[in-house]
């Protein structure tokens, strides 16, 4: 369970490290000129989202086979990284 809790930390904290979710936070934090406030809706924001990423895991883990996600997530990742790189999103 420990490292369960630890790989996922790491690997998001790293993840979003200049990420648009923390550049939109930075920018909004600096129009709005408050810390604590923004801090606290963006956390809960990654918190919602967080939980939200864990349960479909949770759910599609134990519908499917592993070997069938990791195939249809990294056809997907190669999917947009083609599509961002042809400019069509």
């Amino acid at each position: 369970m420990m490292q369960a809790f630890l790989t996922a930390l790491i690997t998001v904290f790293l993840a979003e490290l200049g990420d648009k979710t923390q550049l939109a936070t930075l920018a909004l934090a600096a129009r709005e000129g408050r810390f604590w406030p923004v801090f606290a809706g963006a956390a809960l924001a990654l918190v919602l989202a967080a939980a939200l990423g864990a349960a479909a895991g949770k759910f599609l883990g134990e519908a499917l086979p592993l070997r069938l996600m990791r195939i249809v997530s990294g056809g997907i990742f190669i999917l947009l990284g083609l599509l961002i790189f042809w400019g069509k999103i």
